[in-house]
């Protein structure tokens, strides 16, 4: 992530009244000069927001291959965060222990209106990315409720080396969302590549990342994902040299001008070049500390502890949003996430595209440091302003208020985290897709944050809906600069009952 500063600029590319559906197409449109149609004339309205793809792709329908049961047990034994929790003597089953470590079902909260959690957020729950796994012959899709992975797509091909896509799907999100759906997949993506390395780090596995390139879609045919145009281009590691070919993918238009939109920037992907090694998706251990062995000590956290707190913030009696309550909190919680920031995604570009972060911090009652406005600077926090009250006046420019249906809690918060990036930057470096490459880097780094904040007792909740114009003066950043993601982390208001859905 780069060093921050007071750089001057242009003056703001976007209008700042622009609304938060339409304003990464805008940004995008900037970065690049391919215009979209964003303006409401062009553009009809809206399908109600009940009308969403199912959770599984409906080509789900093929045999089930059961995952292993007792990853909990294996992850209960493995203390955080330098130990693994690796596969019992004999056992072949280390990528679907791995599967369910990164993306299992972990607790539901009867009060909650969005169930079931899993160790990563998502949009409204409604968890747009596939997990997919080939070996040639069989292609199957996670089946989280059955604890299986389905036959999906073909199931003809000849046997070969094992994958694992990652796949998200915009019409999982309402229509209401519009535009935006590109980013929040894209965020997604880099969240849910974190949870398959992290679940792969944990069980001994490595592999090899490949980013789309202009023929990835052949992949969405290959796994029976249609329409096409409703789908992202893949993310896939292959657990072996190699992989099943697939035959490139026509060019495709969507019959919706905002899904065309979000395809216009999805598919000017082509990264290419070959697969890169999965580095590390866990903050190394100290110079010669070792990762202990045997079960957690007294009072040690687990990863299962870990994976079971990850929360988003919780609301009673079927509320939404989230509130907290307003406390000092140790400089641990600032490290711990500092830590997780300091591990970068996998390959050159998505590299390329982390660097080209920067990360911005509102603190609140962290000890040691003064309330206000902090920059990351060669891994360390750097005060940038001393501002008391800034987390209360981050909450006039937070897209959900407080009302008596819903909680928008910021004031009370201790670190809201914001990721921002130059897009003119990023594709004068990447090309075009750098902008989609800058979502799964900043969803992988928000991931990193979701996973320090449970560890130390706090929720973290990923967000898009700060008003982008005033937050962008407080936080001094530059005109031409975009907010990527934000995290909003801060100590649990309400606790309640949890149903352990764990296997």
């Amino acid at each position: 992530m780069t060093d921050t500063g007071d750089r001057g600029g242009p003056g703001s590319p976007i209008p700042d009244d622009a609304d938060v559906m339409s304003r990464d197409m805008r940004w995008f449109t900037y970065a690049t000069g391919l215009g979209v149609p964003v303006e409401a004339e062009v553009v009809p309205e809206p399908r109600p927001d009940t009308e969403v793809a199912p959770a599984l792709p409906e080509a789900a329908l093929g045999d089930r291959t059961p995952l292993p049961r007792g990853t909990t047990e294996l992850l209960e034994r493995a203390p955080y965060p330098y130990g693994r929790a690796g596969s019992p003597p004999g056992s072949a089953d280390a990528l679907g222990h791995a599967l369910v470590a990164g993306f299992g079902l972990q607790r539901r909260e009867p009060e909650n209106p969005f169930n079931d959690h899993r160790p990563y957020p998502s949009v409204r729950a409604r968890f747009p990315v596939q997990v997919l796994v080939r070996d040639g012959r069989h292609r199957r899709v996670l089946d989280l409720y059955r604890h299986a992975l389905t036959g999906v797509g073909r199931q003809d091909g000849a046997a070969g080396p094992l994958e694992v896509t990652l796949a998200g799907r915009y019409t999982r999100l309402p229509d209401s969302y519009r535009w935006f759906r590109s980013s929040l997949v894209g965020l997604e993506l880099g969240i849910n590549l974190r949870q398959l390395c992290l679940g792969m780090e944990l069980f001994g596995l490595s592999g090899r990342l490949r980013l789309p390139d202009r023929d990835a879609g052949g992949l969405l045919t290959d796994f029976g994902l249609t329409p096409e145009a409703e789908w992202s281009l893949p993310l896939t590691v292959a657990l072996e040299d190699g992989g099943p070919p697939v035959a490139a993918a026509p060019a495709e238009r969507a019959p919706d001008p905002v899904l065309d939109g979000i395809l216009t920037v999805n598919r000017c992907q082509d990264f290419t070049g070959p697969a890169a090694p999965l580095g590390p998706a866990i903050p190394a251990s100290p110079p010669g500390q070792a990762g202990p062995a045997g079960p957690p000590r007294d009072g040690a956290l687990s990863w299962a502890e870990v994976l079971w707190r990850r929360s988003a913030g919780r609301m009673p009696r079927g509320m939404y949003g989230m509130t907290g309550r307003r406390r000092p909190v140790a400089e641990r919680t600032v490290r711990e996430a500092v830590s997780w920031l300091s591990v970068p995604p996998p390959g050159p570009h998505l590299a390329a595209a982390w660097e080209e972060l920067r990360l911005t911090a509102v603190f609140q009652g962290v000890e040691g440091h003064p309330d206000g406005v902090w920059h990351l600077q060669d891994g360390r926090p750097a005060l940038h302003r001393d501002r008391p009250g800034a987390a209360a006046e981050l909450e006039q420019h937070y897209g959900y208020p407080v009302t008596p249906y819903a909680g928008g809690d910021i004031r009370h918060a201790s670190v809201v985290w914001f990721l921002s990036a130059h897009p003119r930057r990023l594709v004068d470096r990447l090309g075009p897709g750098g902008f989609t490459a800058a979502q799964y880097a900043a969803g992988w780094a928000a991931q990193g944050i979701s996973l320090a904040a449970a560890a130390t007792g706090l929720y973290a909740r990923p967000a898009r809906a700060f008003q982008e114009a005033p937050t962008k003066q407080l936080l001094g950043l530059d005109p031409d600069e975009m907010i990527v993601c934000a995290a909003i982390t801060g100590t649990p208001r309400f606790e309640g009952l949890l149903c352990d859905l764990r296997l």
